[in-house]
């Protein structure tokens, strides 16, 4: 395209691709008439053909930036670097989603040392003139000369407390001016040249610094955090200045339309009077709540109040908006879809649908069902005696324990480590996103709950305490204090972000219950979606809960899982050991009431919904010792007790672990091959699972059991597996005089079995698509290997795009399923598939589900409500783009 710059009144908010969410934003309020302060907006192409032309801005844009900053300047009756009537200029950056706090600002462009002069003649301010002086040095040289702002702020300090003050409003110009002078010193330090003092210069550097912090490496880590694309570039936003800093008539500040933590329908945010935007979110101030505007301005309250409902009912959304107020004159200055927690996520959705802005299907789009998780995790035991050290804002809902980090390096490197841990910060910056991540939870003694810290927690979900003033924080000497007591790094604390608290030590949770506007758009959610929703649940405590979250039965009921209990453990090795085939059975018949015991506990708790029993997966030497730790007992007991009668033990443990040792035990001795070499075993497992339905049909309830074959390559193997099945029933019957309805089918993880499907779905009642084995089998990876030694380096690398045992690669392993449904249904039409690995809990994935005409998903028990929105929203989706296709027809 050749136009690559847009003055905000040429554009709009469709135009996001094109001029970045921000800069569609102000095209739009600019349309429908809001006071937004004039300008212009270079585009995301541009930022493309900056990298094109070798990090260099290509003419045309450098052409047509300069005609739109003359247009500006008409516009304004100012011109940039007049020295009697400067025109100053913000330069913010705006990509085509929201990326808080990854990208730069800058403030005040323009000013040197002739406009500083000219601004404090025109408003007859010095003080407030050199104030936005030395803020846009500090700001230019952190942003463009990537000068630590450690540097200014330490002099600032240093400078505040020689005179006595405790506040930059205490400052006076002749104060700001010696800043100045020692700012200016700063950057010559550090970059062995003078600050640049032309207005067009500053302009250019201050576009390129924008252009190059879309690549920075917290801009990357948040865009691969959120799956934002790499090529879609930043816009640029060049926007005449107003000011919040011109005395107590003015302020800035960020607001919601609703409380982004709750929900609550009522204007949520902070201001501060005499201050500028980037004092709000920066922490350096404590900001006011944005109820005591109404005090201090009634008439611009009331002005930004019905402007947050125009702004709501405009874009039908809850929006975070940023002000300023000029000498009372209300200016806003951005306005984006708000970022909320899960809980206010579904809040908002539900009592936007009850006020009649939007309709349940829409709610059901809005609400991530990533999200969910916030909601369906621990909070503290609110019956255990809380022992409060101290309390600041409660910025982030939730609670964690973890050890004390005062920085984000340790906080990345202790959660690689396994260990959990809380950051503690004066506060964060775009620099921590990488120790925000790996935190449990963040805790900053400044800033507010619209600062950095704030709005990164609540939008991962995360716990997070602001603005806690009474903890006194040493960072050279890794500790806080709160009054007498010392908290150092590596002590453990817990915070709840729902209230502000911080404890001491650890504390109990309890398990999450759903709300009701929660369990409303989930009924919402049943109503639209097609898919059904299982969940993976070995044993009847996770068979209840997946109930509770409205599972529709169990997927993948996994038997091994069964055995592993430190009481049966002896009896399955004894199994394991038998010499002969009556010793094995002897210690099968001990294992069966045990199994049946489990069976009967999931069947129940299932309520007659259907329950798919796999049976026994993996290699046999998984219930037997480490080899390694019996090797080292053996002959320990060699030297210390030779010929004692726990070494002949141990040595024949060894011998046989020995035997079962396998190179390769993912592509071993395992799944169905253990039922064709050791059929009793199977025969075991079905005989439970048929007593446990007659156990409970003579209740009078009823049971859907759905057995079915792991590893299943080749037809023959399943014929013969089935035949065992049947057989079992036929005997159980005949004993309890119970005729139980079950099904037999298999679990599809094998390329070769999708390849086969049509000839696997003569022996089949359903299919069961295994992905996390299906991806190993098909990708060659071993999961435990690969996530450990390479797999991170190749999603970093851009050589997959996503970790495929996370998000289902729809190209490969998809294909298979695909192949898998279409063979297996021509084949046996009624065929009944579904998916039953962790993918079966992810969006994408369970979109790929739908279109594929998969009957069902299962995924973990806490999964369950996340799946069915993920469902619903899939097939609202889909028969959203076949309306459209209609229509356009």
């Amino acid at each position: 395209m050749d136009k690559l710059v847009y003055l905000f009144h040429e554009g709009h908010g469709d135009m996001k691709e094109l001029l970045g969410g921000k800069g569609a934003n102000l095209a739009e309020m600019t349309r429908i008439g809001l006071p937004v302060p004039y300008g212009f907006t270079i585009t995301t192409q541009a930022c493309n053909a900056y990298y094109e032309a070798s990090k260099t801005i290509p003419a045309l844009v450098e052409k047509q930036t300069l005609e739109a900053l003359t247009s500006l300047e008409e516009k304004m009756g100012k011109k940039l670097g007049d020295p009697q009537n400067p025109l100053l200029v913000s330069v913010r950056s705006g990509s085509v989603f929201s990326m808080p706090g990854m990208m730069d600002t800058i403030l005040n462009l323009g000013m040197n040392d002739e406009t500083v002069v000219g601004l404090a003649n025109l408003t007859n301010n010095p003080r407030f003139a050199y104030d936005s002086y030395r803020r846009f040095i500090q700001m230019f040289s952190n942003v463009v000369l990537e000068i630590d702002t450690y540097y200014f702020e330490q002099f600032l300090e240093e400078t505040r407390e020689q005179k006595g003050y405790s506040s930059d409003p205490e400052m006076s110009a002749a104060d700001w001016q010696e800043v100045i002078i020692g700012y200016k010193a700063i950057v010559k330090k550090h970059t062995r040249k003078e600050f640049p003092h032309d207005p067009n210069k500053q302009l250019f550097l201050a576009i390129n610094a924008v252009f190059n912090s879309w690549n920075n490496q917290r801009a990357i880590v948040y865009r691969r955090l959120n799956k934002i694309p790499d090529h879609l570039g930043t816009a640029v936003n060049i926007q005449s200045m107003v000011f919040g800093n011109m005395g107590n008539d003015s302020g800035t500040g960020v607001a919601f339309t609703r409380n982004p933590s709750t929900g609550e329908h009522v204007l949520y945010g902070e201001y501060l009077i005499n201050a500028q935007g980037e004092d709000v979110v920066a922490g350096i101030r404590t900001p006011q709540p944005i109820a005591s505007l109404k005090d201090e301005m009634p008439d611009v309250y009331q002005q930004f109040a019905d402007t947050c409902k125009r702004l709501e009912q405009h874009y039908l959304e809850m929006q975070d908006i940023e002000f300023t107020v000029e000498r009372g004159q209300l200016f806003i200055l951005q306005t984006r879809n708000g970022k909320r927690t899960a809980q206010a996520a579904i809040r908002i959705a539900v009592e936007m649908v009850e006020e009649g802005i939007i309709d349940k299907k829409t709610a059901l789009l809005r609400v991530d069902p990533d999200q969910l998780n916030q909601l369906l995790h621990r909070r503290i035991d609110d019956t255990f005696e809380r022992r409060i050290l101290a309390k600041g804002l409660p910025a982030s809902p939730g609670a964690a324990t973890g050890e004390v980090v005062f920085d984000a390096d340790e906080a990345e490197l202790l959660a690689n480590e396994g260990k959990k841990v809380i950051l503690v910060r004066p506060e964060t910056t775009p620099d921590d996103i990488h120790g925000i991540v790996a935190s449990q939870a963040i805790l900053t003694s400044r800033g507010g709950m619209t600062s950095h810290a704030a709005v990164v927690a609540r939008g991962m979900g995360k716990a997070c305490i602001c603005g806690c003033e009474a903890v006194k924080i040493d960072l050279k000497a890794k500790q806080f204090a709160v009054g007498d007591t010392v908290v150092n790094y590596g002590d453990i604390i817990t915070l709840d972000g729902s209230t502000g608290e911080i404890m001491l030590g650890e504390i109990p949770m309890i398990d999450p219950e759903l709300s009701d506007e929660f369990q409303l758009l989930l009924a919402w959610a049943d109503q639209e979606r097609k898919l059904g929703v299982r969940a993976n649940a070995d044993n009847p405590e996770d068979a209840k809960k997946a109930f509770e979250f409205g599972a529709g039965g169990v997927g993948l009921c996994r038997t091994e899982h069964m055995f592993m209990d430190l009481k049966r453990i002896p009896i399955v090795q004894k199994m394991i050991l038998a010499e002969n085939y009556p010793e094995r059975m002897e210690a099968l018949e001990e294992l069966l009431p045990m199994q049946q015991s489990d069976f009967e506990g999931i069947f129940e708790a299932m309520q007659g919904f259907p329950v798919t029993i796999r049976l026994l997966d993996p290699p046999l030497h998984e219930f037997m010792p480490d080899k390694e730790e019996l090797l080292v007992d053996v002959t320990k007991l060699q030297i210390l007790d030779p010929g004692s009668a726990e070494l002949k033990k141990k040595e024949q443990l060894l011998k046989k672990v020995r035997q079962l040792d396998e190179y390769n035990p993912m592509l071993g001795h395992r799944g169905c091959r253990l039922g064709m070499i050791y059929p009793e075993i199977y025969e075991m497992q079905a005989k439970a699972i048929f007593y446990a339905a007659a156990k409970l049909a003579e209740k009078g309830m009823e049971v859907q059991p759905e057995i079915m074959i792991p590893l299943v390559g080749h037809v023959n193997e399943l014929k013969q597996m089935r035949q065992l099945v049947i057989d079992a029933a036929v005997r159980v019957q005949e004993e309890t005089g119970k005729r139980i309805e079950y099904t037999v089918g298999t679990m599809i993880e094998i390329p070769r079995a999708a390849l086969t499907a049509d000839q696997i779905a003569e022996e089949a009642d359903f299919f069961s698509f295994g992905t996390n084995d299906l991806t190993q089998t098909t990708f060659g990876y071993s999961r435990d290997d690969a996530e450990g030694k390479f797999l991170q380096a190749y999603i970093e690398n851009k050589v997959l795009p996503e970790n495929p045992f996370a998000v289902l690669d729809q190209e490969g392993v998809g294909k298979l399923v695909e192949t898998g449904v279409k063979l297996g249904r021509t084949a046996k039409p009624s065929l009944k598939t579904g998916i039953c690995g962790e993918h079966g809990g992810e969006k994408s994935s369970i979109d790929f589900c739908y279109r594929t005409g998969l009957d069902y998903v299962s995924c973990s028990p806490y999964r369950v409500p996340l799946a069915r929105l993920a469902a619903a929203q899939a097939t609202i989706r889909h028969e959203q783009k076949k309306e459209e296709v209609y229509t356009t027809a």
